[in-house]
Parts: structure tokens; sequence; C-alpha cells
């Protein structure tokens, strides 16, 4: 009845980024979670915020023409008709809180083409009894207009669309308060003006065995408070979290959404992922990073609004006294790469407005972890230039062309046209809260890695092709490079040899 799931387990220096609040998915005081504010920029999110939780769309009212109605008090009503009609058919289920049998297992099995519209008040409840709310691999599936509630998947598994079923269709849906994910994803999903609220684990799970999940959407959804049930406090370093996360996709457009309050990163790309748009979001408030995007390939980033994020897990690593510059755009081991086919040769962020949030943008590189390290988290995981793990092995990653092939790289990075706000005052902070990164580690581990001491942190930073250029800055900014000891300022991070930030206006106007 699961799926596949690969356990990553963080460095101790990352686990700020994804460490949740004390208590609920809003948790803070007022001034730790500031109301929106529709103020226009001249950078960031063009399109209007997606306030979707709080207006939802109504679905049709009568049951369309040839549409098999379904009966909220009949239990199982929705299961049993789905089964007994062929595919293709389309159920309308009738206003109130439709319910399955009183088994762990009892689920929808779509047939192809099925189609499911809730009428105004549709709700389809497990009752905390349920462990998915619809399954199977059929393809073609639409949910519409449906509330998807009380449902209790195990860890990493998901209520909506459970087994990963190709080009399904899920628009103008609440999925809310459910354990696990909200929703799996197969090829070619299409995910739009949902409400993905307070689920435990995540609000969208981008994983489908085998990794073969492609060409995804997500679009217009508001994706708020998720995380619920604490998992990184419950086992720490797990990189089991967020209010969406993604695991080895090739293509995805996300766009248009409000990423709000979650427990964690608001948006996370993690291992192999490729060809992702990530453009015109409202990132805000949630406790970690606002977008990491981690061992994975070739995306832009732009024109979206990144305001408040990072506050929580960030103030509790500065008072341990960590020095790591935690970011609101968190790049870890990724970048640009033309051998991997896609609609762009780099990783490119521009366009966007980071309006006081904890820190700015991180590149990182891990000296130590590689294809066939014991230190890749990733476990049993490489590159998508060398796919067989066995061959990472020494003498032959000592040269060309496994010495790169095996390592995911953090190069092409090109930060150009955003802007950086930063007041200390709003942010509540003194120190650590004002920082751009561009680093790796020294490296030690293992015994037989090639890349030790400073090899790579020269490279990240020298020879990469890392650039920041004209940007603006307002507050007091500062530059960590190469490694956590060396934080300059700008005209160091302007002069040689980092060559960093041409073109950029600094200013002091907003605080600091």
């Amino acid at each position: 009845m699961g799926i596949k799931w690969r356990h990553w387990t963080l460095p101790a220096a990352l686990l700020a980024l994804v460490l949740p609040a004390a208590t609920a998915c809003t948790s803070g005081t007022p001034e730790e979670k500031p109301k929106p504010s529709a103020k226009p920029t001249e950078s960031g999110a063009r399109s209007p915020v997606a306030r979707v939780c709080d207006k939802p769309s109504d679905g049709p009212k009568k049951a369309p023409k040839g549409a098999v109605t379904v009966d909220p008090k009949v239990v199982n009503d929705l299961a049993a008709k789905t089964k007994s009609h062929p595919a293709g058919t389309t159920f309308w289920l009738r206003p109130g809180k439709h319910r399955l049998d009183a088994e762990k297992y009892a689920q929808v099995i779509p047939k192809k083409g099925d189609r499911y519209l809730g009428a105004p008040g549709a709700v389809l409840d497990g009752r905390k009894v349920n462990q998915y709310a619809f399954g199977g691999t059929a393809t073609h599936v639409v949910i519409r207009h449906l509330t998807v509630q009380g449902f209790v998947p195990p860890q990493n598994e998901g209520v909506v669309n459970h087994g990963s079923g190709d080009d399904w269709v899920i628009e103008h849906s609440t999925i809310q308060r459910n354990s696990g994910a909200g929703m799996m994803t197969g090829a070619r999903q299409r995910i739009r003006a949902n409400c993905l609220r307070d689920n435990g684990q995540y609000g969208i799970n981008g994983y489908k065995d085998g990794d073969t999940a492609r060409d995804l959407v997500v679009e217009d959804n508001e994706i708020v408070g998720n995380n619920t049930d604490d998992w990184e406090r419950k086992q720490p370093g797990c990189g089991c979290t967020g209010g969406m996360k993604f695991w080895a996709v090739n293509g995805a457009d996300i766009r248009g959404n409000w990423v709000h309050d979650n427990r964690g990163v608001g948006f996370w790309a993690d291992n192999n992922n490729n060809d992702f748009r990530i453009e015109n979001n409202l990132f805000e408030s949630n406790d970690g990073a606002a977008l990491m995007y981690e061992t994975s390939y070739n995306a832009v980033i732009r024109n979206n609004t990144m305001r408040h994020n990072n506050w929580v897990g960030s103030r509790k690593s500065a008072k341990r006294g960590d020095s790591f510059p935690y970011a609101t755009i968190y790049v870890s081991e990724a970048g640009g790469e033309p051998r991997v086919k896609a609609r762009t040769d780099k990783l490119e962020i521009y366009g966007n407005l980071l309006d006081n949030n904890w820190n700015g943008i991180t590149l990182w590189e891990n000296a130590n972890r590689f294809c066939n390290s014991p230190a890749n988290t990733s476990t049993g995981e490489c590159t998508l230039l060398v796919k067989d793990v066995d061959r990472c092995a020494r003498p032959a990653i000592a040269k060309a062309p496994l010495y790169d092939d095996c390592r995911w790289k953090t190069q092409r990075v090109d930060i150009h046209d955003n802007r950086f706000v930063l007041d200390k005052s709003v942010v509540k902070c003194t120190d650590k809260c004002d920082r751009m990164g561009l680093l790796s580690l020294y490296g030690t581990y293992p015994k037989w890695s090639p890349y030790k001491a400073e090899k790579v942190a020269k490279a990240i930073a020298r020879k990469q092709g890392n650039r920041w250029h004209d940007n603006e800055y307002q507050g007091a900014w500062k530059f960590v490079v190469e490694d956590q000891s060396k934080v300059v300022d700008r005209d160091a991070w302007q002069d040689t040899p980092y060559k960093q930030d041409a073109g950029s206006t600094f200013g002091r106007k907003a605080g600091g």
C-alpha cells in the first residue's frame, strides 16, 4: 500500500533550516508573524496572491448531466459507486460529510478518466480511521471542489493520488488536517487553485516510484500551516517536511502560489530534480527557508516575493552560536548543467524581492558529500551524470571525468536584478541575519576523498561560474565566502578574487 521512500538525514550544520516552531504552525508573537502586505514592489511576484483557503470556489449545486449522484448518508457510497461504474464516469457528491468504511485501507480506487465534483459543502472525511482517500494508478482522474480531511496515511505517504497515477487534475479543492502529505504526484499532474492546509507532513509530496514524475504544474494554490506533526523534532535531520517537497522530478512549473506559515521550509526540491521554473509566488512567514534547491539541476527562480521567512529556525541556531548563514533561498550542491536537458542550462535567480527575511541567498557545497561517500546523506544515490554509485571510487574518482561528475556541484548560478531589503528592527535581530553566502566546508572525509582541504571552497567561490550582479541592497549586508570563518564587507566581496555584485547598488536606508 505504500511507496518507495529514501531516508536522507541532513548534516547537523543544516538542521536549523528545517527545524519547526515549538507549538502550532502559526506559532509566535504577532511581531514574529506579521500580516501580509499588499504594497506593490519593483521586484517580486507580479500576480495577485492566491487567497484560496478563505475564499474557496464553489462546485456545482446540481448534478451535471449524466453524472452519478453520491449520497453522504450512505456510508462508502463513493467507493462502491466508483467500483460499479465504468471508466470515465462523472460523480457528483452531494453536500454533507461523506464517509468510507471504517477500515484503514478503505479508499476510493478511480478508473481511467473518472471525475469527482463536489457540491458546495461536500466533504470526504477519513475520520482519523482511513489512511487514503484516492488511490490506485488510474490515469486522467479529475477532482474538483471537494474537501478531503481527516485521513491518516503513514509518514511519507499521501492522501490524494496515493498511488501516483499520471495525468491527474486536482483543482479548487481543500485538502486539510490529514497526516502525511495532502497529495502525491504522478507525471503531468495539474494542481491548481487548491487550499493545502495543516497537513501533518507536507501539502504536496512530489515523488513517483521509479523517479518518473515529470512535467508538473503547481499553480495558484495556498499552501499553509503544514508539518503539524513536527517531524523534524521527532526525527532530527530527517529532511522530511515542508509546504511542498519534490524528489527526482523532471520538469515543473511552480507559479502564483501563496506559500506561508509552514513549520519548516516553504518549497524544497531535493535530489536529482531538474528543469524547475519557480515564478510569481509569495513565500511568507515560513519557519525555515522560503526555498531550497538541493542536489538538483537547471532552474529559473524569478519574480517571487519572499517576506519574513526563516526567522524561527535561524533565530534558534543563532542563539546556539551557530555561524552557518542559513538563508531564505538556499542552494545546496545544485546548479546549472548543460549536459542535463532542460529549458535552461543555468540556475538563474532574478527579479525577486527578498523583504526582511533572515539572511538572503546562500550557495553551499559540502566537500564531503559526493557519490559513494559515507558522508552522502542521499544514501545510495548518485548524480544524473553518473548513475552507478560504484563507479565513484578510487582511483578513478580522482581523475576526469569522474572527479567532476561524481559530485553534485553548485555551479553556473546567476543571481541578478533582485532586491534585498533588511531592517533589523523588523526582523528583531542584531547579528547573523544580514548575510549572503558562497561557501563550502574544509574537506576531510573519507580518507580516500579527492576533495580534501580547500579544493571545493575555492572552486565554488572562484571557478564554478557563480555570480551575483546588478542587484539592489537596502540595509547593511555582509558576505560569507569560501568558509564560515570568512565574513567580508561589500568592498572585499566586489574586489579580487571574488569580483561579485558588479553593477549592484548598496544603501542603508532600510535600517540595520
